[in-house]
Formats: structure tokens, sequence, C-alpha cells
């Protein structure tokens, strides 16, 4: 414990000198606004204001609040555009006529892609286009809505309690290895979980909630730590209602979706609080009902404390039980044993909750300078009964594997950020520092007969994980030409098992650390052209067992990654994004289902391209279009024998999004996987897929009614696949080939809302 204390001591004496010589750099501004949403007052964080006299671009903060030094100009002209809202030009002939605090109201309006301009910060935006999709896209779960990622594919394979399967950029995710997903601060991601590392599971999130998507690929932002390798989701629920709403949704396979939202302080004395609560039963689309059950529950706070402090407080509770009809092999469906959506063992599913409470504050310190804080404390717990193999290791009981877990997580962040102005360059300082510790009690795998007796318990202990960080990033513009970010971030790791199998067993204890440095340009070439190169070492880290038992090269494996892409916009009503990268990974991960670890294995190289698009072809119709392919091979395997298992190749989204003004809107998306290596040869083919979708939405007042079409043209496709080794009951040797969740087949869902 010594060492990390004084890691935190070091730590802490860094972030102090960094934030007294930021201070010492200081000027003041001179003139400030505020950017609030006309309908609700809320002050809209993240809107950009173009200083046009002087080519200059800032953002709102927290608060929705905006600073900047006019110098010694005649006239000021700013232009505050914000997607999904009108923008609003203003024209100021001297410039004391500005007030020094400006109140600017923002009308909501339909999508308009000329609200997007081409700048060193282009990038921005994207994040908030997928936002508009949200509301249009048949969503089931929260986990649903990291589909709005260019080449992001879920899968889903135990009756829709479990996480999802993820696909990006070249890696089979499992459940969240190499992609950082956060909710308000709060980490999903799960190290040294009884079903993987960085098990993440989104459901506790209601859709309905959601604020903001922030995302990207890659390991580029030194804020991003642990598991964001091949990129980072960054969820933000909102902090009011625009309305009460009373929803309820029917489909089919006895499928019941009810939700409420309800403001319980509605800015009474600048306070707001309300509450969501949402509740899904469903038997699913197997042969064998699934006995699907979902509640959430989840409340707001969130006051103005004075002009220059925000906090809020959320709490929230989730919990879901199910079963599953697991991953069939292709040869029982061949030889007629059971349909496409029957099972082998259909007493396979779990349960799992998880309880959150999370506090926020914001401080606007001066106006260039500025303090966020956060506190979480998260209570899970995780359930999972399994059987990949059948009989292949017990002829007589079968293999059906139990894996638990409870697990207790305390953390918090503190971020101090400075903006300053050095002649016409604009600085934006921010440093952070991080801190996260997990305490799992009762990790355990056993062997189980039919979710009933303990045949045999292969494993149980507890892990104590501790990660603690500081990083810096710097910001440096040149008017709204050049962007540069320099960024470096230092994690230190400290690793402690108990294995309660082994008599007289004590703690086992390793410490570890990892400097990882950041480097990306974007620089604007006209108003059509935007050109960005990005540079980032990140990591992932190991399970905690794996790491004591000394099993692996690398405690913390190295991710090194480079982006080269460009935004372009020929017309006021088309863009697109283009990227070429390069992804270097010293050691990959493969879940070993039956032993319940995460297996390592060699060092990796990906390539690949992306390519996105949107086109507003009216003013209520626009068009998008995502496309990736990526080249993956593990680089200590003889060729052919070095193909990364369930590597996606070539993926690609595309919809039309119809939105009237008289309150009808329909959205038809489509979604392609290609064919791909099952295993390290390519002799088995994962089989790819081409869905469609579509949804449809009419409001008249205060009703509203949707119905959701999903798998439109009913194909049969395979929706989760893996190479397995497994052995029939009546079958006298193990067989290795695909097994699969099928995929949903034709479903519609209808539902009606009510708003007050």
């Amino acid at each position: 414990m010594q060492p990390f204390l004084s890691y935190l001591g070091k730590a802490a004496l860094v972030m102090a000198f960094l934030v007294s010589s930021c201070q010492c750099m200081a000027e003041d501004f001179f003139l400030s606004g505020k950017v609030v949403d006309q309908q609700t007052g809320e002050g809209l964080s993240g809107v950009k204001v173009e200083i046009l006299t002087e080519e200059r671009l800032v953002f709102t903060d927290q608060l929705g609040e905006f600073y900047f030094d006019p110098g010694k100009q005649d006239s000021i002209e700013i232009r505050i555009h914000y997607i999904g809202y009108r923008s609003q030009y203003h024209r100021y002939k001297v410039a004391g006529e500005l007030p020094v605090e400006t109140v600017f109201s923002l009308e909501r309006d339909e999508f308009n892609l000329e609200e997007i301009t081409i700048t060193a910060q282009t990038g921005k935006d994207i994040s908030l286009l997928g936002e508009l999709d949200i509301h249009l896209q048949p969503i089931s779960s929260s986990q649903d809505i990291l589909q709005i990622i260019p080449g992001l594919v879920i899968a889903q394979h135990a009756g829709g309690g479990k996480a999802e399967q993820i696909f990006l950029r070249g890696f089979d995710i499992d459940h969240g290895t190499d992609l950082q997903l956060t909710v308000d601060g709060m980490p999903v991601n799960m190290v040294s979980h009884a079903h993987g590392q960085g098990y993440s599971d989104l459901h506790f999130l209601i859709p309905e909630t959601i604020e903001k998507v922030d995302f990207d690929k890659g390991s580029y932002e030194a804020s991003k730590g642990n598991f964001a390798t091949a990129g980072y989701a960054a969820f933000r629920t909102k902090n009011t209602l625009e309305e009460n709403r009373l929803s309820l949704e029917l489909g089919q396979f006895n499928t019941v979706r009810g939700l409420l939202m309800m403001n319980l302080l509605d800015n009474v004395h600048g306070q707001d609080l309300y509450i969501a609560g949402e509740m899904i039963r469903s038997d699913g689309y197997f042969e064998a009902s699934q006995n699907f059950v979902r509640d959430n529950f989840m409340a707001k706070y969130k006051v103005n404390i004075g002009e220059n402090t925000l906090f809020k407080a959320g709490i929230s509770t989730f919990q879901s039980t199910w079963t599953a009809s697991g991953q069939i092999p292709e040869r029982a469906i061949e030889q007629g044993i059971i349909g496409r959506f029957g099972a082998i063992d259909s007493t396979e599913g779990g349960n799992t909750s998880r309880k959150n409470i999370n506090l926020e504050l914001f401080h606007q310190i001066n106006t260039q300078s500025s303090l966020k804080a956060q506190l979480y404390g998260i209570d899970y717990d995780f359930s999972l009964f399994s059987n990949f193999t059948f009989f292949l290791e017990d002829s007589l009981n079968g293999d059906q594997i139990h894996q638990t877990e409870n697990r207790q997580i305390i953390g918090g962040h503190v971020t101090y950020q400075l903006e300053n102005r050095v002649g016409k360059v604009d600085m934006l300082t921010s440093i952070g520092l991080d801190l996260r510790q997990d305490w799992v009690n009762d990790l355990a795998l056993n062997q189980t007969l039919n979710r009933g007796d303990i045949i045999e318990q292969f494993a149980l202990g507890q892990v104590s994980e501790t990660n603690l960080s500081v990083f810096l990033s710097q910001d440096i513009l040149f008017g709204d030409k050049w962007k540069i970010n320099a960024g470096v971030r230092q994690d230190f790791f400290q690793f402690s098992y108990l294995n309660e199998l082994e008599e007289n067993s004590d703690w086992q204890v390793v410490q570890r650390q990892i400097l990882s440095p950041k480097l990306s340009i974007s620089y604007k070439a006209n108003d059509q052209w935007n050109f960005y190169s990005k540079w980032g070492l990140g990591y992932h880290t190991n399970d905690s067992r794996v790491v004591l038992e000394g099993e692996v090269e690398h405690i913390l494996p190295r991710s090194n990654g480079f982006d080269l892409g460009t935004f372009w916009k020929p017309g006021k009503k088309l863009l697109m994004q283009a990227a070429l990268w390069y992804l270097h990974l010293d050691q990959e991960f493969v879940y070993v289902g039956d032993a319940g670890i995460v297996e390592p294995s060699g060092a990796t190289r990906r390539l690949g391209a992306d390519m996105s698009m949107r086109y507003q072809i009216f003013s209520f119709l626009s068009a998008n279009a995502d496309l990736t392919f990526t080249h993956a091979r593990s680089i200590e395997d003889d060729q052919g024998e070095n193909f990364i298992p369930l590597a996606p190749v070539w993926t690609a989204q595309a919809g039309l999004t119809a939105n009237s003004k008289k309150g009808l809107a329909a959205s038809l998306n489509y979604r392609f996987l290609g064919d791909r290596a099952a295993n390290e040869d390519y002799s088995l083919v994962a089989e790819g897929y081409n869905l469609f979708d579509l949804n449809l939405r009419y409001r008249k007042k205060a009703w509203q009614f949707t119905l959701q079409l999903e798998n439109i043209l009913n194909v049969n496709w395979k929706e989760a696949q893996f190479e397995t080794t497994s052995q029939l009951a009546w079958e006298s040797t193990p067989v290795t080939e695909i097994h699969f969740t099928p995929g949903t087949p034709f479903s519609a869902k209808m539902g009606c809302t009510f708003f007050w």
C-alpha cells in the first residue's frame, strides 16, 4: 500500500503545480454570454460561437456560458449555432454595446446540415449528428444506441439480459475489452469480471433519458484511459425533462414495455428534479420462453448554486432476469434435432442488478478557469448460467457453468480547465485526476446441473483493483484554421487477488504503471476541407487473476494507433468524412467460457478505412451512409493461420430519415456485416447479413404513436457466431463447427405516449 500512497501524493503535487502554473498565465476576458434553450431555460453546453470579425471559435461550458476578449475592435459579429436549433447572428457596432452578461435564447428547429461548418474543430459536430438518430432508430435498450457509431456492430446471444457482444475497427471486443463506456462519467466496463475483462452492461440506462453521446475511435484522448483502444463512448443523461411522458409499447412474442418520466421540480428556485421508470417483459422469439424481465428506475436532481456553480445528483437501480437458448450447433439444425429457434440446453440465462449514486459539481472559478468534480458509488451483482460445449467434459451431467460475482466500486474525477489567449492564439489546458477502486467478492465459477446442484467448483476468490491516474491535455487553436492537441496520461494500478479455494492462501499483490502520450493536429484548408491526423498510445488491463498467476507477459498491453482523415463539405447540404487508420496491439484477449477467464494471445495489427456521408436531400428528408473496411491479422502466427477470429472486414450502415412539420416522421435503416473468419485459418466462416428496419412516428398535440418494424424482409441471419468444439449427449466424439444465436426474425412493436 505504501507505493500506492506515494504515487497518490506525487500525482496530487504534479496536479497542484500544473494548476498553479496555468493560473499564473491567466488573463481576464472582457465579455461573456450565456446560451439557453428557449423552451426550458436550460444552459446549453457545447454550443458553437463564431466570432466572425476575427475568425475565432469558442464553445459554451456546462453552464451554457462562453467568454472572449474583443480586443480593440470597433465592431463585433458573432454567430451562434447548435445542431437542432435555429442559428442566431448578432452584430454590435461598438464593443461596449455588448453587455458583459448577454443571454442568447435558442429556438428549437428541424435538423439542418447547413449548421455544420468546416473548421479546425469540425469533429465536435459528428457526435451531435449521431444524437439525432437516437429518436428515430428501432431501440430496445441503450446498448442499441452504440450503433450510432459508424462501423460499430452489436450481437446478443443470451436472451436479452446479458451485455451484447461488440465489434469495432476489426475487434471482436467481446463485451467491452477495447471500448471504454461511461454514463455521466461513471464507468460501465468491469475489470476482472466473472464473464470477461471489460464486461459492459448498458441495460441500466433508460434510452429516453439520454441527452448526448460523445464518441470517437482510437486512443487519442488523454482523459480516456483503460479499455479505450478501439474507441470510447460517453453517455450523458438529461438534466431536466422538456415534458412529462407516459408510454406503453406492445409487441410480438408477448413483449410489453412501460415508461414513466416525470418532473417533480421544474426550475423551482433554480432546481430541477425528475424521475424515470422503465418496465419490460417478453417471452422472446425462441421456442423456449425467455421469461425476460427488466426493471429500471432513476432520479436526477440539478440545482444552480449562485451564478457560477452547478450541482447534480443522480441515483438509479436496475435488475434483470432471463432464460436463454444459448448458442446452438449448426449440425443440430441440419439433422432436424432442433429448430432454428430451439435449444440444446434451455436452462441457460441468469440475473443481474446494479445500483448507482452519482454526485457532480461544476464551478466556474472566473471567466477563464473552471473546476469539475465527481464522486460515484456502484453496487453490482451478476449471475450467469451458460453451456457452450454441452456434454464434452461431463457426459452424464453436462457442461453447464455458473459464473457469479458481487462488486462494489467507488471512484471520482477532478478536472481543472483554463482558457487563455496569447495574441491571436487560444489555449485550453485541462488537468485531471481520476481514482477508481473495485472490490469483487464471491468471484466464482462452478459446474452446475439445470441451474441447481453444484457438480464441481472451479474457482472462488476475491479481487481488489485500484486505478489512479493523472492527465494533462493542451489544446492550441490558431483562429479557426489550426488546432493542435497534445496530451499525456499516467496510470497506476494495483492488482490484488485472494484465491479462496487454496488452504491458507493470502492476498497476492502486484503494481504497475503506464504512460500514454497523445498528439492530434487538425487543419482547415478552406470552407470545404478539413484535414486531421491523430496519434496515441493506449492500453487495456489484464484480468487480475491472470496477472497474479503469472500467465501473461503484458500486464498492461499497449496499443499504438494512428488516424489520417478529412472532413469534406462540397455543398451546404452534404458532409463527408474519410479516414485511414492503423492500430498495433501488444496482446489480444480471448474469452474462454468453460474456464471463466480471459486468456491472452499474441500481438495484432489492424489497418482500415472509414467513410461516412450525410446528405440533406430536402428540408424534411436526409440520408446517411457509413462504410468501413478492416484488415486484421495476428503478427506472431504463420501466413494463412493469422486471421483474427470474428474480426469484421466490411461493415455498412445507411438510412433515410423524413420529418414532417405535421408530426409524421419515418426512418428506414440498413445494416450490413460481411462474411469473416471464424477461426485462425479461415476454415470456418462467420456468415454476414443484410438487414432492413423501419420506424414510424406520428405526434398530434399531447399524443404520440409509434411503430417499429425490425428485419422487415424476415431474413434468417446469425447474430452471434463462434467456432466451438462440443459434444451432444448421443455423440461418441466431439465436433468443431459454428455455434450461433439466430438473429431477430420480423417483429413489430407499437407504442402510444401521452405527454403533459
